[in-house]
């Protein structure tokens, strides 16, 4: 297996965790986008009554992992996107009982100076569009969706960030310390000397 930090080698090429690069997953990404991070969230477990937990989803790194992961996450587009401020779903930790999903429902932060969302009426909503989706439509695996019921399990609202600690927090582990936050107009991303048209950033093609 030539893939390095966490890659996983499909046959023909090797299939990079988030924020990895390169043919062998050799390179940490040269930039991190944390903007949806950084906005409000909800916390939610689902139980996928459906699937059976098996050790290989305790490893982040493992093809069934990853299908699964990708599976969830496209059910849930599908049902919260028409939630107000919804962005996108991250999954925290899988866990037996079925297969329980541990995950965050990310919120686009408020723009300018637009007041924060109501948190616990965006979470009524996602628990109702979540409870409204027709069980048979609602993630069969065989059929790339599935069976699931939901709760909320918590809010969190999270204020603006300038220390590198922020970005250690998302970046790949074996190159975090290279990792400073840079802020644009629209977004907050996390970027090293090497990026480019960032200032200060240095020609790193030589390595």
């Amino acid at each position: 297996d030539p893939c390095q930090n966490g890659g996983h080698w499909t046959g023909t090429f090797c299939l990079c965790p988030p924020n990895m690069d390169g043919a062998r997953c050799q390179f940490g990404a040269s930039t991190i986008n944390i903007t949806a991070e950084l906005g409000p969230s909800i916390l939610m477990l689902a139980r996928v009554t459906n699937r059976n937990f098996s050790e290989d989803l305790r490893d982040t790194s493992s093809p069934t992992y990853r299908s699964f992961v990708d599976e969830f996450s496209r059910t849930m587009d599908r049902i919260y996107h028409n939630v107000s401020g919804y962005s996108g779903t991250r999954v925290l930790t899988l866990t037996r009982g079925s297969v329980v999903v541990n995950y965050k429902v990310m919120l686009h932060p408020p723009a300018g100076d637009k007041p924060t969302p109501d948190l616990h009426r965006r979470a009524r909503e996602l628990l109702d569009a979540a409870n409204a989706a027709a069980q048979p439509r609602n993630c069969s695996h065989s059929a790339g969706r599935c069976q699931a019921s939901h709760r909320r399990s918590g809010t969190s609202l999270t204020g603006g960030f300038s220390s590198p600690e922020l970005c250690r927090k998302y970046a790949p582990a074996n190159f975090s310390r290279y990792y400073y936050p840079y802020r644009t107009q629209n977004s907050l991303l996390c970027v090293t000397n090497c990026t480019l048209n960032v200032p200060g950033s240095i020609n790193c093609n030589s390595g």
